[in-house]
């Protein structure tokens, strides 16, 4: 396994649509999705797609941890998951905007809208199906690694550039936002 260079925001790579895989069971889709495995928990990420590490296919990892699962008003989890050729759809029209950020913009977070509930599938790496529905923090980060398979940053689904904010400056925000909240303020 070997840690793999993220692209960053501006390289083309992020810009265009990314190649379908035509075997999802290969050796180099194993080596992969170690890579990327590897990559993202270095990087202390919770999803990638394979754009990000400069490989133009249709590849992404993400996983929903327990501490994020109340996103949004859901407790929906997943485990790491590898998904090939993925897609999906909303359930329902809702949509919710939520603090997003990306590997390959570091530094900023901004607040995206996203479908609140949605179905997804895709392939394993064993040539499994995988079909689930997703909510709060789950969907959103399915949709937003699905969206890099597909050229597009959080930034270009944003309605509110001055929800554009530098992560620490953010904290700070969200801090004092809490702090005020629980003093009546």
């Amino acid at each position: 396994m070997s840690l793999l260079k993220i692209a960053r925001m501006g390289h083309p790579v992020l810009l265009r649509k990314a190649d379908p895989v035509a075997d999802p069971t290969g050796a180099d889709i194993h080596r992969l999705v170690a890579d990327m495995v590897e990559t993202m928990q270095d990087a202390e990420g919770v999803g990638l797609a394979a754009p990000q590490v400069y490989a133009s296919r249709r590849v992404i990892i993400f996983f929903a941890p327990d501490a994020r699962a109340e996103d949004e008003g859901a407790h929906d989890i997943a485990p790491l998951t590898a998904l090939i050729n993925p897609e999906y759809g909303p359930v329902h029209d809702d949509k919710v905007v939520g603090w997003e950020g990306c590997l390959s913009i570091p530094g900023l977070n901004g607040a995206v809208p996203r479908f609140r509930h949605i179905w997804y599938r895709g392939w394993t790496p064993k040539g499994e199906l995988i079909e689930r529905e997703a909510t709060g923090f789950h969907a959103r980060v399915v949709q937003h690694e699905i969206d890099h398979l597909d050229g597009v940053l959080y930034t270009m689904r944003m309605e509110d550039l001055s929800l554009l904010a530098f992560s620490d400056e953010l904290r700070q925000r969200i801090r004092a936002e809490e702090l005020d909240d629980s003093t009546g303020s």
